[in-house]
């Protein structure tokens, strides 16, 4: 039985394409902006992937957070250097948005959760 969450089934697909796209980068970004970017969608997988065991979530996520920004601007960014085209990078944003709204969502269960234990003890 297979307990992946939903969100990081999205991420592996995410990076399938990823590295698809990352593919026709330029030969002398392969190994500096190509790598960051690879090293980025891991760092992401890794922090669902932990956010999904630990108890106390909320810094993992804000951490989470973080990287898909940077995933977001490296990806824009590889579009202004003309390293993907339009199509590749609007479908890799589009993919990138889904996750940053899944974990939106996340984010905003582990709040209502905090605060309804708050409230059992008041």
């Amino acid at each position: 039985m297979n307990h992946e969450l939903i969100i990081q089934t999205k991420t592996v697909d995410m990076m399938k394409y990823g590295y698809i796209a990352l593919r026709q980068f330029p030969k002398s970004e392969k190994h500096v902006m190509a790598a960051e970017i690879r090293l980025s969608m891991l760092k992401i997988l890794r922090l669902i992937i932990t956010a999904s065991k630990r108890y106390h979530k909320k810094t993992t996520l804000q951490d989470l957070d973080i990287e898909i920004a940077m995933l977001r601007n490296a990806v824009s960014l590889s579009h202004q250097l003309k390293y993907i085209d339009i199509k590749k990078y609007e479908h890799w944003q589009r993919q990138i948005n889904e996750i940053g709204n899944m974990l939106g969502g996340w984010l905003k269960n582990q709040k209502y959760r905090a605060d309804h234990r708050q409230a059992i003890y008041l």
